[in-house]
């Protein structure tokens, strides 16, 4: 009975009644993606939280090193975050929320050891961005706190949903280069945009396009306030420290880790030695109007002020909801490039999507504290590292000195000069401007990337930051579209290499015309026998790229070999309208062979979708319409048990084809051959009795191949054993190209062909 119900369906599917050839199916793929599914979700879970995977083994050893790390980091974190809230345009204890959930959340989500998360430039750049569109749209209608949480919330949400989908693997769409690029536009816009506080410069749109805000900044040069005094102060005294830091260091390797702490807090005596300035200045000097003579953060709030449910307001998603994609792909693609820099530098590997669920949770988590998007830092996940970070737990004691702050020192904070704030931030953002060694490393391996560079930096520089990092990925997912569509592909000739030491060779089939890049040009490549074609293709074979393949492929046979029937004598309304044929046809073919055989060599083909092999099956039609007999097709190399099924579903590896049993496996309409195809082809067998006068009738047939899986030419590889690699209901797959190669020159005598001796032989 299932027996019977399966024919019947086969006939409905037009599938062949013969005995199929086993291939993998469906039910393959699904047996091995549930097996063991109660473990997997088990696994699944446990893998959420990866501080049991180490909490077990931690000793004093490591905490050591995480006290050190921590403290250093938090000493560094809590200037920095309040610089940072001033670019984000909110008050600064919305940079320490954020700071705090940050660092102590994240240890236990963790796969990175190095990275510290919390506020950074760029995310606050785009969240001060995101807050200026909405009170442009919707003016007075929400405060800026409430739009940056609300943008946390919903970027949270949609990254953790990416992490727990395992769709971590989007990322890896952008380039190096792309991040690059962004990040260096993204931090020229953000210094441009603080040095009119570093010098007390107003009147005019901080937040404009960067060179904009860098050409109203020389225009307001005359109006420079006493401000500049403590700003460029404070950002030449960091660099002279860290210069004279590190050259102490290089002069006494012996006491560089003094120096290398010494440098690290560079930030932090800078803001305690200028907020003394300031308030032996300014403490007597509050004007009538309550303003002091240099701005100042004034009032910060003790402890968490804003803690509790967060405000989201359906209308404020709707209002930004365009802003939205800009600041998630920010939020998850620094933390990530971060993340995997140091573990590749550190010896460990990161989960992508591990990575992302702990950037999740860490921003919605910290809507209820108040806190504003948060993610990997750069230049705080470095100083981490060098500290001699032993373990994620190191973000617990960033967390209390960021606790200590805000309970402690907000008093201290309120002479706090906006000026040294601004000095902080362009001292940290600085760093992150690609040095010219990086972007020259850019041309030399990739001069297409370096331009994707270019384009990013100058449309960041030009325009927004969102409209650089949609041009960075734009511009790499082209790049990448082209690189599928387009990809390299040669016909193959052989060379023999002699080991001299063991008197053995070998055959190797290299390029017939070989870059003189890669391998000496004087090195002779034979082709193979006459007749027989050799193919490598450089990428998968799907359908953006499978036109490429088959007209390369015609164009080569048709122009190497000779057409199987003589048309030489046919009159021009004889001929097809795509014909026009040639004078000296006769004497062209004379001295070119018949195609005998192609062998295609799909060692680079990982995938093989519909439309590609119905590309190999218009191959296979239009060589043997033009050779005017069968033409075996040889496959070497099939990494893939899917691309073998799709190559057997089109009648290639068998041995034998039935008559018309595959001409078209991917119609365009139900009835596709019976109503488009034209008389001289829709049926070439009838055509053949009915129109014996017409030289085409004959060309669409489609013979039994030339030798089938008995014929002893096709030969077998074994191994050690005496057991076959190759499976024997296929023995046109083949294991390597000599293989295939000599398989196909198996049926054809050896005589110089055209291609190998250069001339005509008419």
């Amino acid at each position: 009975m299932l027996s019977q119900l399966k024919k019947t369906c086969k006939r409905l599917v037009g599938a062949a009644d013969e005995e199929e050839v086993p291939v993998i199916s469906t039910r393959d793929w699904a047996e091995g993606l549930v097996q063991d599914p109660a473990r997997r979700a088990v696994d699944y879970v446990i893998n959420l939280f990866p501080i049991f995977s180490w909490i077990s083994r931690y000793n004093f050893g490591w905490a050591s090193g995480d006290v050190i790390a921590g403290l250093t980091v938090g000493i560094v974190l809590v200037p920095q975050s309040m610089s940072y809230a001033q670019i984000a345009t909110l008050p600064p204890e919305y940079g320490l929320y954020s700071s705090f959930v940050g660092v102590l959340v994240y240890c236990f989500f963790a796969t990175s050891k190095d990275v510290s998360i919390g506020p950074v430039a760029v995310m606050s750049l785009t969240v001060s961005q995101i807050i200026k569109h909405v009170n442009d749209s919707h003016p007075g209608i929400w405060g800026g706190p409430q739009i940056a949480t609300t943008v946390a919330f919903i970027c949270g949400f949609i990254v953790l949903a990416i992490g727990l989908l395992r769709l971590g693997w989007l990322v890896e769409f952008i380039p190096a280069p792309a991040v690059s690029g962004f990040m260096t536009g993204s931090a020229l816009n953000i210094v441009s945009g603080q040095l009119p506080g570093l010098l007390g410069v107003s009147g005019f749109d901080t937040r404009a396009a960067t060179y904009e805000v860098f050409i109203n900044t020389l225009k307001g040069l005359p109006r420079t306030k006493l401000d500049a005094a403590f700003g460029i102060t404070g950002l030449v005294s960091l660099y002279l420290i860290r210069w004279a830091c590190d050259r102490l260091s290089r002069r006494y390797p012996s006491r560089a880790r003094w120096f290398f702490f010494m440098s690290v807090f560079r930030n932090a005596f800078v803001i305690v030695v200028l907020t003394i300035a300031s308030w032996l200045y300014t403490r007597h000097r509050k004007g009538t109007d309550g303003k002091y003579p240099i701005k100042i953060l004034q009032n910060v709030p003790r402890g968490f002020k804003h803690i509790g449910q967060p405000d989201i307001d359906v209308a404020l998603i709707k209002a930004l909801a365009g802003e939205l994609p800009v600041a998630t792909i920010i939020l998850f693609l620094e933390h990530i490039a971060i993340s995997k820099s140091f573990g590749r530098v550190n010896g460990y590997k990161i989960d992508p999507n591990q990575e992302l669920i702990a950037i999740g949770v860490t921003n919605t988590i910290g809507t209820l504290f108040g806190a504003y998007p948060a993610t990997g830092s750069f230049s705080r996940s470095a100083l981490q590292s060098k500290s001699g970070v032993r373990s994620p737990a190191s973000g617990l004691f960033s967390a209390v000195v960021v606790i200590v702050a805000l309970y402690g020192l907000t008093p201290a904070f309120f002479w706090i000069p906006t000026a040294a704030l601004s000095a902080v931030i362009i001292h940290a953002v600085a760093d992150l401007v690609a040095s010219p060694k990086q972007v020259y490393s850019f041309w030399r391996v990739s001069p297409v990337e370096f331009v994707i560079w270019v384009a990013s930096v100058l449309v960041t520089v030009f325009a927004t930051i969102e409209d650089g990092i949609y041009t960075s990925i734009a511009a790499s997912l082209a790049l990448l579209l082209i690189r599928l569509a387009r990809p390299r592909g040669h016909f193959l000739g052989r060379v023999t290499l002699h080991n001299t030491t063991e008197s053995s060779s070998r055959d190797v089939y290299i390029p017939l015309n070989p870059n003189k890049f890669l391998m000496n040009p004087h090195v002779k490549v034979y082709p193979p026998s006459p007749g027989v074609v050799v193919y490598r293709f450089e990428e998968s074979f799907l359908y953006p790229n499978s036109s490429l393949v088959n007209d390369s492929i015609v164009d080569y046979v048709k122009e190497h070999t000779r057409r199987g029937r003589d048309m030489s004598g046919v009159k021009s309304g004889d001929r097809p309208w795509n014909d026009p044929g040639n004078s000296n046809e006769a004497e062209e073919n004379a001295g070119k062979p018949i195609l005998h055989a192609i062998v295609l060599d799909f060692s680079a083909v990982s995938h093989l979708d519909t439309t590609g092999v119905q590309a190999l099956i218009d191959t296979r039609t239009e060589v043997e319409r033009w050779a005017d007999r069968p033409v075996e097709f040889h496959f070497a190399t099939i990494l893939s048990p899917w691309i073998r099924r799709a190559l057997i579903a089109a009648g290639f590896g068998v041995g034998s084809l039935s008559t018309h049993a595959h001409e078209e496996i991917a119609p365009v309409t139900r009835y596709h051959d019976q109503y488009i195809a034209d008389p001289q082809h829709a049926d070439p067998v009838k055509d053949a009795h009915e129109r014996p006068d017409d030289p085409e009738a004959l060309h669409g047939i489609v013979h039994n191949s030339a030798r089938t899986s008995t014929d002893g030419t096709i030969q077998e590889i074994r191994n050690a054993a005496g057991l076959p690699m190759m499976l024997p209901e296929t023995p046109f797959f083949h294991l390597d190209v000599g293989t295939a190669v000599r398989a196909a020159e198996g049926g054809v005598t050896r005589a110089p062909s055209f291609v190998e001796t250069g001339s005509d032989k008419s």
